[in-house]
């Protein structure tokens, strides 16, 4: 039996607002890490983004913040191999985690990364959401499979966002979806909600940016 699998419906005007201002201010790069010592101070909130080489992840979080070249997308997959930490106002982080999937990477960096990032998902204590990008054109792999088996482990809450919407048919993407959705519910009790995105036609902005909003929200008055 296949579970139910929320899909993120449509935010209204009011509540995209919401989502909009908190990007409206700055949004400033912060610095690139490489190893723990280097981490900015844990005094905010932070929200990650996470997915493979060529995913699309750069092209989302430019979209999010309006902003075409905030974040910068290496030209050889797995070639950027830093934790990327941009300041939201004096408020929260956003962090842009290196593209996964290393054909082109030696294995002494492809360790060294992975024990930086398992490293950082669970010592982070004020990183308290993630975003798994998954391209919508191919469907989950196994290194996407990893990277949310490392978020479960760390008790990090996340949501996978569906990329590059516009680039597939609309019959080929509801059969993605669907196949999406029969092989998360085989693996995970608790399905995390799905975002269809498209950095080029601004598909999912409103919806994402809401979420953000409301998870801080919710921190607020924890």
């Amino acid at each position: 039996m296949i579970l139910p699998f929320p899909i993120a419906e449509p935010e209204s005007d009011a509540a995209a607002e919401l989502g909009r201002k908190l990007f409206a201010g700055p949004v400033d790069f912060l610095k690139g890490v490489v190893a723990m010592d280097g981490l900015p101070d844990a005094d905010r909130v932070e929200v990650c983004f996470a997915g493979r080489s060529n995913v699309g992840k750069s092209s989302l979080i430019n979209a999010l913040t309006n902003r075409k070249g905030l974040a910068r997308a290496s030209n050889t997959p797995g070639r950027t191999q830093e934790i990327n930490f941009f300041e939201l106002g004096e408020a929260r982080y956003l962090v842009d985690l290196p593209g996964y999937g290393y054909a082109n990477a030696p294995l002494a960096v492809v360790e060294k990364w992975q024990r930086l990032l398992k490293n950082y998902l669970s010592g982070r204590p004020n990183l308290r959401r993630a975003f798994v990008l998954v391209d919508s054109r191919h469907g989950i792999k196994e290194v996407d499979r990893t990277m949310m088996t490392m978020l479960d482990q760390a008790a990090v809450g996340y949501r996978i966002v569906l990329t590059k919407t516009d680039k597939v048919k609309k019959m080929a993407l509801s059969l993605n979806l669907a196949l999406l959705k029969k092989e998360l519910s085989q693996t995970w009790d608790e399905l995390p909600l799905i975002f269809e995105s498209s950095a080029e036609k601004g598909t999912g902005r409103k919806e994402i940016l809401q979420f953000i909003d409301d998870t801080n929200q919710k921190i607020k008055s924890e």
